[in-house]
């Protein structure tokens, strides 16, 4: 196919493209472009945004790409493997089903999850292999998840058959991902740019010729959120400047933001003219008026350019960054939202929330509000530089976007959510009676009470994230979390009992662990999923960076970086040398074999030694660790400022006398309907009488909140000894039906 001869009959200009490069999720798009065209919105500076990874992978998975890549494997003739040669056998049935697999996974065709569950319906290939293994996984899913599981492994058969015959840099989350991470020195991503088109890159280009040629932007914007975007924003860039010069390029995003600070290759400037660094919100506005007013003297931001033949770094301008309030409500605009796939990658509750269903994205504060975690960039502003969204307008935006893209589902991008301003937007999520569904990164820290929990779900939380990384009291010290593994049982508990999923970030290999800490840690990870309190978990090894404190003083940290030289391209991970001369690398299977175990809620009773291949020590953690630690109760800690929030609708009230041993007294009964049961309280007349009045005053449709000191004064306008009330058997049936203290 000639992928440069294209016709078009419209033009739509713009005065600035934004794109995602291939490869980020399935199921939806990667927010910076949407950020990016919010804030140019404010501006009334014309833009369009496009998500090539989502539109190369339709283009790929189809019919018609199916056909032509097939027929390009059997043209190359080499030798396959069985698996290969038993997915060009088949090649008819995955032609046959693609399109109907796709609409499937897209959510307009659901009925088709009949016949992928009596799987008579898919190819299958060596990906069902692990079918057996899952089996049991499927009692716990519907009839839809099944079929989208199935449906995943056999894309995944597709994409194994991809890396194997066609390109062996293909991934659906990523593409090329080696050449990007750990890149000190540009010449192998150079030397693979300097190659012939791959088939991929093929694909890629067609749709990017026919994007440029219709919108003619005088400013091409590539966000680059990974590693694995590297190679194909290059790609994408390369093709731009070689067939439409006057075009001016910029990189920005998570990746130059942390690999390319440093950055001195002089040839990274044959495909780009700028890279920005950061807020990409004014560094992209003094560009844009760079170019269009074409002044002889420019101010930028946080940008690299090429001048007089080297590479500069210039950051003159002395505006300030702007403020969240000003950068506008992310545009999901112009992105084809119907059009992403949710799949089922694992049978990992936190995983499939990523993976299935399409979340728009916003973000509560910037930065994060602790900043103190050693082994994190707390030196970058993406960290560094914290500043919170008011909580009426992160509603207002939750609204916007909710009517825009036609989805209330919502993940809250933070570092880690502040606890105050989830509970401010929480209550007016509720305040304003509407539906939403949300999730959000966290520190597992004390401020998650039982309360505060129970008001998040109520406002449509479903899930939290949150980093108990290393689980021994003294490595989480060391890497100054700011938490206890005692703590973090304590809100895992919360989170649960109140119906909110909690994911755990786990670390192993941190500067100084010993294996019997790393022993100590699997069994605090163990009690923990055997007590319910954690549903979701993910091991990972630790990686020095060159802007955390364990990167920019390791010495402290018990470690020695293997080389100091500074590289011309990407620096960031750090190769380093561990004093303790620990292989941490050889506890990597059992600890994620176990965790999928733990996760699936069997296994609980082997002995840590089961799941490793060569001697381990004895835990020293007691068996009942965690179980002592989710004994404490908090309920009667009331504090005076604390804010008492009612959950629940008006109740019924009636009157009537009790007589005992000759005495007569008026009672009051207070009947309470909720969602799921009815339920009544007892009170004497005035007692209730009174509390019906402050129910309605602290419910949580009121724009007003009282706190315990207020509802204490109103109570002894009339009646004495508050406390005794307040601790008192009907309050605490209420405290368990939605009054809340927080």
């Amino acid at each position: 196919m000639d992928i440069f001869a294209s016709k078009y009959n419209s033009i739509l200009k713009t005065d600035l493209f934004l794109i995602t490069p291939p490869f980020t999720q399935l199921n939806t798009p990667y927010p910076a472009t949407a950020y990016i065209k919010g804030f140019l919105n404010t501006k009334n500076i014309s833009s369009t945004q496009a998500d090539l990874g989502i539109e190369v992978i339709l283009a790929l998975f189809s019919k018609k790409g199916l056909e032509d890549l097939f027929f390009h494997a059997e043209e190359l003739g080499q030798s396959k493997s069985l698996n290969a040669k038993r997915i060009i056998a088949l090649k008819n049935e995955y032609i046959k089903t693609i399109d109907a697999v796709i609409a499937f996974l897209q959510g307009k065709n659901p009925t088709l999850a009949l016949q992928i569950c009596q799987e008579d319906f898919l190819p299958e290939a060596s990906r069902f292999a692990q079918l057996e293994e899952l089996d049991w996984a499927f009692g716990a899913m519907g009839t839809q998840d099944k079929a989208k599981h199935l449906a995943t492994l056999y894309l995944e058969d597709i994409s194994d058959f991809i890396i194997e015959c066609i390109d062996p840099n293909f991934g659906f989350s990523r593409y090329a991902e080696r050449l990007g991470r750990s890149a000190n020195s540009f010449d192998e991503l150079y030397e693979a740019l300097n190659q012939e088109y791959t088939y991929m890159d093929k694909i890629l280009i067609e749709i990017l010729d026919q994007k440029i040629a219709v919108i003619q932007p005088r400013l091409f914007l590539i966000s680059v959120p990974f590693p694995g975007n590297l190679y194909a924003a290059f790609r994408c860039a390369q093709y731009v400047k070689r067939n439409y010069p006057e075009i001016k390029i910029s990189m920005g995003g998570g990746f130059p933001n942390t690999e390319l600070r440093s950055l001195s290759d002089k040839r990274v400037f044959e495909f780009f003219d700028y890279i920005t660094l950061d807020d990409g919100e004014l560094p992209i506005e003094l560009l844009y008026n760079a170019i269009t007013k074409a002044e002889a003297f420019s101010l930028y931001k946080r940008t690299f350019l090429l001048e007089n033949g080297e590479v500069a770094y210039k950051n003159d301008a002395l505006r300030s960054d702007y403020k969240q309030l000003d950068v506008g409500t992310p545009d999901y605009r112009d992105l084809q939202l119907d059009q992403y796939i949710s799949v089922i990658e694992i049978v990992n509750p936190m995983h499939r929330m990523w993976s299935d269903g399409r979340w728009n994205k916003l973000t509560m504060a910037h930065g994060c509000y602790w900043g103190k975690c050693t082994f994190c960039d707390i030196s970058l502003d993406y960290i560094k530089v914290y500043e919170p969204v008011a909580a009426k307008l992160i509603v207002d935006r939750i609204e916007e976007l909710s009517e825009k893209t036609g989805q209330n589902g919502f993940h809250f991008v933070d570092e880690a959510a502040p606890p105050a301003l989830m509970r401010e937007v929480a209550l007016e999520i509720l305040r304003r009676k509407i539906s939403v569904t949300w999730w959000t990164n966290i520190r597992f820290e004390k401020s998650f009470t039982r309360d505060l929990c129970i008001l998040l779900k109520a406002s449509g939380c479903i899930a939290v994230s949150g980093g108990l990384e290393v689980a021994s009291d003294r490595l989480l010290k060391l890497i100054d979390k700011g938490v206890t593994v005692e703590q973090v049982a304590q809100v895992t508990r919360n989170f649960t009992e109140a119906g909110v999923m909690v994911h755990a970030y786990l670390m192993y290999g941190y500067p100084t662990q010993t294996i019997q800490e790393t022993v100590d840690s699997l069994e605090m990870v163990r009690q923990l999923f055997e007590a319910g309190v954690l549903q979701s978990g993910f091991w990972h090894q630790f990686a020095m960076t060159a802007h955390s404190p364990v990167g920019m003083n390791p010495e402290k940290f018990g470690v020695v970086k293997e080389t100091e030289t500074i590289g011309t391209f990407a620096n960031n991970d750090i190769n380093y040398i561990d004093k303790t001369g620990i292989d941490h690398d050889k506890f990597s299977f059992g600890l994620k074999k176990s965790l999928f175990n733990f996760m699936h809620g069997i296994c609980f009773d082997y002995k840590l030694q089961d799941w490793f291949d060569f001697k381990i020590p004895k835990t020293m953690i007691p068996s009942d660790f965690i179980d002592k630690a989710l004994r404490e109760d908090s309920k009667l800690n009331t504090k005076p400022t604390a804010k008492v929030v009612w959950l629940g609708g008006k109740p019924d009230i009636e009157s009537y006398t009790k007589h005992k041993k000759g005495n007569s007294m008026e009672m009051a009964i207070l009947t309470f309907h909720d969602k799921k049961e009815t339920f009544n309280i007892q009170t004497n007349k005035t007692e209730g009488e009174w509390l019906a009045s402050i129910l309605e005053k602290i419910a949580v449709s009121n724009t007003q909140v009282y706190t315990f000191q207020e509802i204490k004064a109103d109570f002894e306008k009339t009646m004495e000894h508050f406390e005794l009330f307040w601790y008192s058997k009907p309050i605490y049936t209420l405290r368990d039906f939605g009054l809340l203290v927080l």
